[in-house]
Formats: structure tokens, sequence, C-alpha cells
């Protein structure tokens, strides 16, 4: 069985976590891989190693070798839960999944602004992740400026888009029906 790697992609409150805990609970052989689960556990346990300026390296230390392992140890399906806005970062995960003989699928969550600042302004999440952020609002805002979000489509073997909260279900089918083939 060939194994995938699905790649969330977007904005905060976008809808990535829920729709791979969505996904988890449908694909056979599937783990879920969270950076905001890393930046939690180490804010809490660790804050004193976290960089104070630039990429919170150790973050990205931590994810790398949790995804490493799932990689080489086990044969689970892996779902990236993340927001990879910058197409060279996710190139570079994506191809040493391709070099392990994974099928990338990549699903993009292009939802409006406006919902995602509704989405925020409602949000229970706790704000433990940050380091240089004092809200949600202020991410989103960050996001909002930046470029070079969208994937293109030499970026993963699958690329899904979802417009809409509603398109989730199809596309969690069409995962399966592409897990269901390899």
């Amino acid at each position: 069985m060939a194994r995938l790697v699905v790649m969330t992609v977007g904005k905060t409150h976008s809808g990535k976590t829920t729709f791979a805990k969505e996904l988890d609970s449908v694909l056979q052989e599937a783990i879920v891989i969270d950076q905001d689960n890393h930046a939690e556990f180490i804010h809490e346990h660790y804050m004193k190693l976290c960089p104070i300026e630039g990429p919170n390296t150790f973050k990205i230390s931590v994810t790398n070798a949790i995804v490493n392992y799932a990689m080489e140890q086990s044969n689970y399906h892996i779902i990236l839960c993340n927001s990879n806005l910058n197409k060279l970062g996710r190139a570079n995960v994506l191809q040493s999944f391709h070099n392990q003989g994974f099928t990338s699928i990549i699903v993009y969550f292009e939802l409006p602004t406006d919902l995602l600042k509704e989405r925020v302004i409602r949000t229970n999440r706790r704000k433990t992740i940050f380091r240089s952020a004092s809200s949600f609002l202020e991410v989103l805002e960050r996001q909002d400026k930046s470029s070079d979000i969208e994937p293109s489509k030499d970026e993963a073997n699958y690329i899904f888009v979802i417009n809409d909260p509603n398109d989730t279900a199809g596309i969690i089918q069409n995962i399966i029906a592409i897990s269901d083939v390899r």
C-alpha cells in the first residue's frame, strides 16, 4: 500500500484541525501531526528553550522528529495539520515524503477573511501557542499581508481547495478514494 501525506494549508481558524480530525476518523491507518500541539507542549514545559526572535526552531525540531519517526517507524498515512503558508517550506517538507514514496495531497483552505475574522472573534482556543502575537486576530492580519500562500499544481500529486466549509465532506471522500486506489 502506498502511503499518503495530507498537508492542510490555510490561515488561522480556517478549519485545518477540524478537517484533519474528521479525515483521521475515517481514513484507515492514519495519524494527525499537529504543530499547535507541539507549541502548547513546549510552552507548558520548555518555554525557556524557545528562541526569543525569528522562527521557532525548537517547535520545528520537535515536529520534524515526530514526522520522521512516523515516516520511518510506522505504516500510517500522515496528516500534517498546520498552516504551511510558505511555498518553499511546503516544498521542502513534501520532498522528503516524495523521496520515501508517499503520494502527496494538499488541502488548501481559501475561506473569506470576513468568515475567519468572525471565527477568531468567537474562538475559545488557548493562546499558549503564541510567541510573537497577542491574539489570533493579529495572526490573521499578518497572514493576510503575506503572499505566496496559494499552492501551485506542481507542489503535490493532488490539490483540493476548500472555498466553503461545506466542501469538506466531499474532499474527505475524494481522499478516501485516492487511498483505496493506492
